[in-house]
């Protein structure tokens, strides 16, 4: 049987990147420190999903094991030794404490012989996540490792889309997913093309790809959040439930299209059918999706390169309309939560200091012109 390795056994890596390795023929051995889960894993060797949608359909993935990598990394070397494929879902902020276990499993390879090529799929909500890790990783290559790197490993970019909403059970194994799943793998950068996973689609460039779903679905999922926030809403069903939000909803994808046609050649109806789709996820009635989960980290989401400045840039860059992506990002500065830190820090900067100045700091903006069209959509909230 075919071995994987993947990091991050939370509830996206068992919903999503497990159960598609699994349906793959894969042994997994997933790697965290979460000592609870690991455990349960070593102990049950199988896991459940559940797929959140009439009938509440129930897989049952088989064939794994748990490694915690803060007291076994010895066995973590030795599994990515002889590993197939190496995968990852532990967030972008932890891919660099990561680099080093996987240096030292690649160093184990090249020095057991292990010439079989292998790819390393950081399967995160970023752009270049692969190639990110990729840099990581060669900060602790020795010389003979980087040259067996170039010819022998792959860091091909991901794209993945699936909604695996806050949740907590008993059974800490089990997990409720979305029925859609979207994982897509650029083929330039994969050094063992012979390896193709079903449910995978697989695209020579994958920008293009990436941006659908990070300017779709992750600006269209946080508008969803901080508009419903801005009403009243507690979930993303509700927030969709009132008209107002899905029509700000509905008008931000229509802005983010425009930017997809005109930079990537995307076909218009082939983007109007997408966005119904993504709209019709945030309306899943069997995923209690909550306003709080998918709003936090506001600081994060108004930087330079994220999911609302980003495409507003590159819009007024080109002319068009990206009057409802402003005021999204109004309703982010005036979004609050007391138990999400960054909400608490940048309502404190808010009073502490100038809006002007504030906005500049958070979304890196140096366009003067563009700055004073921020403080202006913000003050204009009421």
């Amino acid at each position: 049987m075919r071995k994987a390795v993947h990091f991050g056994a939370g509830n996206i890596g068992r919903g999503f990147i497990g159960e598609v390795l699994f349906e793959n023929g894969f042994e997994i051995a997933f790697v965290d420190v979460n000592e609870k889960i690991i455990d349960a894993l070593n102990e049950r060797h199988s896991y459940e999903i559940e797929i959140a949608e009439e009938g509440k359909r129930q897989i049952a993935v088989s064939g794994v094991r748990g490694f915690n990598n803060a007291k076994e990394p010895e066995e973590v070397v030795a599994a990515i030794a002889e590993a197939d494929i190496i995968t990852t879902a532990i967030g972008p902020n932890i891919l660099p404490y990561i680099a080093e276990l996987i240096a030292k499993g690649i160093e184990a390879r090249r020095q057991s012989g292990n010439h079989q090529a292998i790819d390393v799929l950081a399967c995160e909500n970023m752009i270049g996540g692969s190639q990110f890790l990729k840099k990581e990783v060669e900060k602790y290559l020795s010389s003979e490792g980087l040259a067996y790197v170039e010819a022998y490993v792959g860091f091909p970019n991901a794209a993945v889309d699936r909604i695996v909403p806050a949740q907590s059970h008993e059974d800490p194994l089990f997990v409720v997913v979305e029925p859609f799943k979207e994982w897509v793998v650029e083929t330039s950068r994969m050094k063992n093309p012979s390896l193709k996973l079903k449910e995978v689609h697989y695209e020579a460039d994958l920008e293009p790809f990436i941006e659908r779903k990070l300017f779709s679905v992750n600006s269209g999922h946080a508008t969803s959040a901080y508009t419903g926030a801005f009403f009243g809403a507690e979930t993303i069903l509700q927030a969709l439930q009132n008209s107002t939000v899905k029509e700000k909803v509905e008008a931000v994808l229509a802005e983010i299209r425009s930017l997809l046609i005109a930079k990537w050649g995307f076909e218009e109806q082939a983007l109007v059918e997408y966005h119904k789709v993504i709209i019709s996820r945030f309306e899943n009635p069997f995923i209690v999706d909550e306003v709080s989960r998918v709003a936090r980290t506001p600081i994060r989401k108004l930087g330079y390169d994220e999911r609302f400045i980003r495409p507003i840039r590159e819009l007024k860059e080109r002319g068009l309309d990206y009057s409802n992506l402003l005021q999204t990002v109004a309703y982010v500065f005036h979004y609050e939560d007391a138990s999400d830190p960054q909400s608490v820090e940048l309502q404190s900067l808010l009073k502490e200091k100038p809006l002007k100045t504030v906005v500049e700091e958070v979304t890196g903006l140096t366009d003067a012109a563009l700055v004073a069209e921020v403080v202006a959509a913000i003050e204009a909230v009421s």
